[in-house]
């Protein structure tokens, strides 16, 4: 039961978030969408940090000074998988009118979805692949650990959830039943991509380590390559700067404290 909790934990922030397309009137301030996209990057950095990429280097403590090898291997692994991704599916970004990836004749709403999708895969892998360990009995996997992971997860899901949901009802003139089962939909892949690397729990055990560092690369890809740079854009880039300082803060803390 606890296990299944944490797998939707991030599921259920998303839909919340998506929810405010019914309590809101109008598109979320640009300030405030700012300040969101800050915290869902420093939330995105210190779970990458604290929960994958210092386990995958203690996990790899007997190999002394080489200790780093996994941690960095399965870190460029997991850049390169993003980019992979990013490169051969047709997706839309938020704010932007050109479609990235191969050219296509998919509706605009669909690749905004899909753009978010993206950056839920290496979201719903991170959690499944801390739980994975913990069921194999790792030292430094426990359940504590895996659901501060997927609560942190979920909290920078909830403001997610509301930017794809409020602009599809604002700027498409979607309905708000609309809106929100896209912004539904975006959040759906976490915990399917999660329960698909529990189920590799098997495979995965003896390159825990590795695995663990390629969610951390592929999670800060997207930090890195989308959320800063929309965050950062235009006037009061303090903000996001500002929201960002907060998710990190708020994410250490859990992760130090709960895990």
């Amino acid at each position: 039961m606890q296990i299944f909790m944490g797998l939707m934990l991030p599921f259920v922030g998303t839909a919340l978030g998506a929810a405010c397309v019914f309590f809101l009137r109008d598109e979320l301030n640009s300030m405030v969408q700012k300040a969101l996209l800050g915290f869902a990057s420093g939330v995105m950095v210190a779970a990458s940090v604290w929960s994958l990429l210092i386990p995958a280097m203690d996990m790899s403590s007997q190999m002394g000074k080489l200790a780093f090898v996994p941690a960095v291997s399965g870190f460029l692994l997991g850049i390169a998988f993003l980019l992979f991704l990013d490169r051969h599916i047709p997706h839309l970004h938020l704010g932007s009118d050109s479609c990235e990836g191969p050219e296509c004749s998919l509706q605009k709403n669909t690749m905004l979805v899909l753009a978010v999708t993206l950056h839920n895969i290496p979201e719903g892998m991170a959690v499944g692949v801390v739980f994975a360990g913990m069921l194999e009995g790792g030292d430094n996997m426990t359940m504590a650990a895996a659901l501060t992971l997927s609560l942190g997860i979920a909290i920078q899901n909830f403001p997610e959830g509301a930017i794809i949901s409020m602009p599809l009802k604002s700027e498409n003139n979607m309905k708000k039943g609309k809106a929100f089962l896209y912004g539904v939909m975006s959040g759906a892949v976490e915990p399917a991509a999660a329960g698909a690397t529990i189920l590799l729990t098997h495979f995965i055990s003896p390159v825990l380590p590795y695995v663990l560092a390629f969610a951390a690369g592929a999670m800060l890809y997207v930090v890195v390559e989308e959320l800063i740079p929309q965050a950062s854009e235009g006037k009061h880039s303090n903000i996001a700067t500002l929201g960002f300082a907060a998710g990190f803060a708020v994410m250490m803390t859990l992760d130090v404290a709960l895990g």
